[in-house]
């Protein structure tokens, strides 16, 4: 009977085993679903370790239950326990394709990539169905620079409908480094499929559609031929205008072309065809996302003018707006609607009113505007834009369409896990302050993401505050607001602090009165973390060389300056200094133009900031990356910091591609 009721035991604990893996092999998966709240992942993930205690309990060498541990220890920021309990789970059982899955993810995480891609492979011998180890060999690809191999990958994962949103913003982040040198069908649909989905970036893949389509039509023979009624057909291109910017004069110049030529044939003809409609309306996105910076000919301005001298008196006809929607369309090609003199008569209706195919449009050029226009209005900064033409005032910059997707997480546990602090003793809530955020992409991305949070976000640009409230509101994050300079200075001389500042753009030369370091200094307590970049964006050699011709001769800050300076800049394309412009991503946009030549970032503002972070008695560096995201060794970094704070004659940490950040001792 002994002998019986043994097997019966031990029958019993393998399938009370298996249920309890099974259960908290499924309560992990809840805390990695991306859908749930961090609140919901992090109980999710307790339950699993709770589970797992049980199971050990019961026995000490089930090697799937020591991987699990090591997943949720790896989870948590703990690296080196996580290593620790994946060996062990291969000692058990050394045919484990899973722990070796595990492993790659863990070299990942401990920015080795190399290794990790050993680890998928091990992974793939032994499972070659295994869709974690090939997705892990793509990221590891992608980190080693093998942005072709890593592409692929992720291309096949999407094939095999496992479009992960780790698959889709890594393949969004190869995108960016192809070089497409022929005209090819298969990255032509890529490009649609990533387009065509909410969950992307949709600006990151700017370049990406910029070359294909130059190799589509041939942009770089002086004799190719566009056709528009190819062009209204091609979903690449219309998605493209639609969704992001494409940084590249070939592209700028198709868009002006075929801007002209449905002009022409509306000139001729005296209505806008069915046919192109679609790209009318696009093209039209695509000006107003560019803040207007489209060369313009001085017959399409009288045209223009006859076109919008025509609308306003179908206004007064009280024409059907399904009448009007036509001449508004192209209408919105050259120029905002809400600049336009008949702006008030297009306000007695709702977006809701106009035509469907027309409602995208008839936001971006003028609801959004008319909502951040109010959205100004309280602030004190509102009284130098009243002296300016309404279609001078600068645009917010950059212009972004999609935050990049980030899993809800707390500030908190970054801290925890990507700077080893010790968050014990913080507060519930957290408070960032984002200095120059700009038209606010980073500032709402860690406010959608961040779940332990309120956060400030300042920039010295009215436009991109409004920009990045009315953004705010529409997402309905009440948890962050955007100040101005003025205002963000009261609230800390007021005596308030911050857990976390980080650095954007730098304050322009035309803020000097305002004191970065002293500002930092003052709102972050002991434990604090200040977070910058010590290169400085549009800084170049051409932009000294516009900024002096705008001195010389006197150049206001108008769109009218800079199109000139920007046709200027074109026309030289040829010439080294002037040509480097044309690689930037700000040039396309009136908005980044302005900035580059109008308002440039003070050195001397990161100088100074620099000088006070040096100083070891209040500050420690705790993180060092590279413009690639890797760690650096501190102490080097460290040495230099200080020969720089005594005046030695080293290279300079300013202007080094270099992500810091700084714990305040005290």
């Amino acid at each position: 009977m002994q002998a019986q009721h043994q097997p019966q035991v031990a029958s019993r604990n393998q399938a009370t085993i298996a249920r309890l893996l099974l259960a908290a092999n499924s309560a992990y998966g809840e805390s990695n679903r991306p859908d749930n709240s961090y609140t919901q992942r992090v109980e999710a993930r307790a339950e699993s370790r709770q589970l797992l205690a049980q199971v050990m309990e019961l026995s000490r060498e089930n090697a799937a239950a020591w991987g699990l541990l090591g997943r949720l220890e790896m989870d948590d920021g703990n690296l080196d326990t996580a290593r620790a309990l994946f060996e062990r789970s291969l000692d058990i059982n050394p045919d484990q394709p899973q722990q070796y899955t595990n492993l790659g993810y863990w070299a990942l995480a401990c920015e080795r990539p190399a290794l990790a891609e050993q680890y998928f492979q091990e992974a793939l011998q032994r499972d070659r169905q295994s869709a974690a180890a090939f997705c892990g060999i793509a990221h590891a690809k992608r980190r080693l620079g093998q942005f072709d191999v890593a592409y692929l990958h992720y291309r096949k994962l999407l094939q095999l409908d496992l479009n992960w949103p780790s698959v889709c913003a890594g393949m969004v982040a190869c995108a960016g480094h192809l070089q497409v040198d022929r005209a090819d069908q298969e990255l032509a649909y890529d490009a649609i499929t990533l387009l065509s989905r909410d969950d992307v970036a949709h600006q990151e893949l700017g370049r990406f559609a910029a070359g294909i389509l130059c190799q589509q039509y041939d942009l770089d023979n002086p004799n190719a031929a566009v056709l528009l009624e190819a062009a209204a057909e091609d979903e690449l291109l219309l998605l493209a205008l639609e969704k992001t910017l494409m940084p590249d004069a070939r592209i700028e110049n198709l868009v002006t072309l075929l801007r002209h030529a449905i002009l022409a044939e509306v000139a001729q003809t005296a209505t806008l065809r069915d046919g192109v409609h679609r790209l009318a309306a696009a093209i039209a996105l695509y000006a107003d996302r560019t803040g207007y910076a489209l060369l313009v000919s001085d017959a399409e301005e009288r045209l223009i003018d006859a076109i919008n001298n025509s609308i306003r008196a179908q206004f007064a006809m009280g024409e059907r707006l399904e009448d009007i929607a036509g001449s508004l369309m192209i209408s919105a090609l050259y120029g905002a609607l809400f600049h336009q003199s008949f702006a008030v008569d297009i306000g007695r209706w709702n977006l809701t009113e106009w035509p469907v195919g027309l409602q995208p449009l008839m936001a971006a050029s003028y609801y959004n505007r008319a909502m951040e226009e109010a959205i100004k209005q309280p602030f004190e900064e509102k009284a130098a834009e009243l002296t300016l033409e309404r279609a001078d005032v600068p645009q917010a910059w950059p212009t972004w369409q999609t935050l990049s997707h980030h899993s809800e997480s707390s500030l908190k546990a970054v801290m925890k896990a990507k700077l080893g602090l010790n968050t014990d003793s913080m507060p519930d809530t957290l408070r960032i302050m984002v200095c120059g955020a700009e038209s606010g992409q980073r500032a709402l991305e860690l406010a959608a993401s961040l779940s332990d949070v309120e956060i400030v976000a300042v920039d010295e640009s009215l436009p991109n505050i409004a920009r990045a409230s009315r953004t705010a509101q529409e997402m309905g994050l009440n948890h962050i607001v955007f100040w101005p300079w003025s205002l963000a200075s009261q609230f800390i001389a007021d005596g308030n602090q911050v857990h976390w500042l980080e650095i954007g753009r730098l304050p322009s030369e035309q803020m000097s009165p305002l004191s970065l370091a002293q500002l930092v200094d003052q709102a972050s307590g002991q434990g604090a973390v200040v977070h910058l970049h010590t290169r400085i964006e549009g800084d170049s050699e051409a932009d000294s060389h516009i900024r002096q011709l705008i001195r010389q001769h006197e150049l206001p800050e108008t769109r009218a300056s800079l199109r000139r300076l920007r046709r200027m800049i074109i026309n030289n394309a040829q010439d080294p200094e002037l040509g480097a412009l044309l690689r930037e991503d700000d040039f396309y946009g009136a908005g980044g133009c302005h900035n580059r030549w109008f308002r440039p970032q003070d050195k001397t503002q990161l100088a100074g900031l620099i000088n006070l972070l040096s100083n070891e008695v209040n500050w420690k560096l705790v993180r060092a990356q590279d413009s690639d995201g890797h760690s650096l060794a501190l102490a080097p970094v460290q040495k230099q910091l200080q020969a720089e704070a005594t005046g030695s004659n080293v290279q300079s940490v300013q202007g080094q591609p270099l992500t810091l950040y700084f714990m305040k001792r005290r």
